[in-house]
């Protein structure tokens, strides 16, 4: 089954789907939603050593992991890609899971942060690579103070960090507006060749 672009004309599925955006932009969200509502995508789990938010569990959200631990599996070859996120913490895609989904004939959807997916397009090149924007900067700005996971200093470095994610638009093949996140989860799930209802409203 093929996407459907926004000029009318379409393309066949590609296995891997790669989603990243500015910081606060709402992937951890389009992600959450693309889990709930149709279960027949893949969606990776990434690994970190940052400590988990409130709410978030390990192995759903993500894998919690020392640091030390993430040293191992990236000396393993066991990481897709990985990187340092706002000069921090460690994130990281293992590679088996997103293989084994692969090979089943699953969809498989990444998210992850731009240097994450230069590094896939480097080793996936077949990948489709989708931005997720915000509206405008001053949305961005609101959901990133709105959500208060964050201090003053933080805020102020990681909307440093969006500004510069931003610009890289251009490296993506396709953009997705994050103005509402069931339309732009629908819209997502149509670039995979995902189509038709939802598996729960």
């Amino acid at each position: 089954m093929s996407a459907p672009h926004r000029d009318g004309t379409s393309t066949p599925p590609v296995p891997v789907t790669v989603l990243a955006g500015p910081t606060a932009v709402g992937k951890g969200t389009v992600s959450a939603a693309i889990r709930r509502r149709y279960p027949q995508i893949h969606l990776s789990v990434s690994a970190t050593t940052r400590a988990p938010r409130p709410g978030e569990i390990d192995g759903v959200h993500y894998h919690f992991v020392s640091d030390e631990e993430f040293t191992r599996l990236v000396e393993a070859g066991e990481m897709l890609e990985w990187a340092v996120v706002h000069g921090r913490n460690k994130y990281g895609t293992p590679r088996s899971a997103v293989m084994d989904a692969v090979a089943s004939g699953r969809p498989v959807l990444l998210e992850i942060d731009l240097a994450g997916a230069r590094q896939v397009r480097a080793t996936l090149p077949e990948a489709r690579f989708v931005f997720l924007a915000p509206p405008d900067w001053e949305t961005l700005v609101s959901r990133l103070v709105g959500r208060g996971t964050e201090d003053a200093e933080e805020r102020e470095r990681r909307l440093a960090t969006a500004r510069v994610e931003l610009a890289a638009e251009s490296e993506f093949d396709v953009t997705v507006v994050n103005d509402e996140v069931d339309r732009a989860t629908d819209e997502l799930a149509a670039l995979m060749g995902v189509r038709g209802t939802p598996a729960s409203l």
